[in-house]
């Protein structure tokens, strides 16, 4: 049987793109910051964890300059389930920050506690960076697909380094951190 291998776009066979060393630079620092933030969390408005990532709710989000709608569009998101880390509430607006670093506010509504994903964003592009899908969390597991660097996947559980995903047709489980929207020893159980 042949195993399947996920694209970022949504096709079943993988795609090149060029490789973008900003993200891979802005991402290094994202996550240093992520772990010396870690060490002093605190509460937003909500009550809720700050940082703490969340998933677009819409397939058409704008990230603006400031919290409010009167505020210039920086970005429009137009991929439905895209993790976003929210770093910061206020009123309805969460300041949040894209895989690739960029940080703007989105409308509360828009965005979703459902878990997601990216599967290693810093190698999009990089040759032969296929990353395992297995069926078990255990290095020595089966085989259940090959998933593309950039593929956005739903997480259901993370757990010992290990965390449950659903991409297209495929389910299995991949190391934790090989992963962008899960926190390195974070624990979910969706």
């Amino acid at each position: 049987m042949k195993t399947p291998h996920l694209a970022a776009n949504g096709r079943k066979r993988p795609i090149k793109t060029g490789t973008l060393l900003a993200f891979a630079i802005s991402f290094a620092v994202a996550s240093l910051a992520l772990t010396i933030g870690k060490a002093e969390a605190e509460t937003g408005k909500t009550g809720l964890p700050l940082p703490r990532f969340a998933s677009l709710k819409s397939s058409r989000v704008n990230m603006r300059v400031g919290p409010g709608s009167e505020y210039q569009v920086l970005w429009l998101y137009v991929k439905r389930g895209l993790p976003v880390e929210i770093i910061q509430e206020f009123d309805n607006w969460r300041k949040v920050r894209d895989p690739q670093g960029n940080e703007g506010w989105m409308l509360h509504s828009l965005l979703s506690g459902r878990r997601t994903a990216i599967v290693t964003p810093w190698n999009r592009g990089v040759d032969d960076q296929m990353i395992s899908m297995l069926d078990a969390p255990d290095g020595d597991a089966h085989l259940m697909a090959k998933v593309e660097p950039g593929v956005v996947a739903k997480v259901s559980y993370c757990e010992n380094q290990w965390c449950k995903l659903s991409a297209e047709d495929a389910h299995g489980f991949v190391k934790q951190d090989l992963l962008w929207g899960v926190y390195p020893d974070e624990t979910i159980n969706d």
